[in-house]
């Protein structure tokens, strides 16, 4: 019997999924342009685990998230995740980040001020790269300086990022603009 368990779920922005051993989290993926791309990502990522019905912890991290990517303001922090899996940097970058609440953000060197590394924005930038729990652990709310998006490795890369962030209604600086209460707007796709 698998110790590993995944659950696959439909969100208003893609299809999602969530990884968990026992009662905690090991992994979150979202959101993929469809159910078959998730279910390959998720084989080769977690080859080990079990598909399984979303109860208890996982069906409330579940519907947090739906409600999230519908445009409530849903703090998925109290969520539980296997943070020693970790390396200690990184554990500390996902701390910060999971303090963010929605519809903020904080830029990487920010979050390098805030864990004792100044100077160390680009190594806030891969660990996030490596956050093995997207959106319980809000990566997309960090963006680099002056505003600009950085990376997001999600489908549809920071297209995805500015999306979320359009939903959460984030102000990506703290100086008053003309059009501080309208959303960040996503680039039109390419055809």
């Amino acid at each position: 019997m698998a110790t590993q368990h995944f659950h696959l779920f439909d969100t208003a922005i893609g299809s999602c999924a969530l990884i968990w051993e026992g009662e905690r989290f090991i992994g979150a993926q979202l959101p993929e342009r469809d159910e078959d791309t998730a279910r390959r990502r998720l084989a080769r990522r977690y080859p080990e685990a079990d598909e399984a019905e979303a109860i208890g912890f996982v069906a409330e991290a579940v519907a947090g998230i739906r409600a999230l990517f519908e445009g409530e303001k849903r703090d998925l922090a109290h969520l539980p995740v296997a943070l020693e899996t970790v390396s200690d940097f990184n554990r500390k970058v996902y701390e910060v980040a999971r303090s963010i609440p929605p519809g903020e953000t904080l830029t990487y060197g920010e979050v390098a001020q805030r864990i004792g590394e100044p100077g160390a924005a680009r190594a806030v930038g891969v660990a996030l790269g490596q956050n093995p729990w997207p959106i319980i652990v809000p990566c997309h709310r960090v963006l680099a300086a002056g505003g600009k998006t950085g990376g997001f490795s999600a489908d549809g890369g920071v297209e995805t990022k500015l999306r979320i962030l359009t939903i959460e209604k984030a102000r990506t600086s703290a100086e008053p603009s003309l059009f501080g209460a309208l959303p960040l707007a996503a680039r039109p796709a390419r055809s």
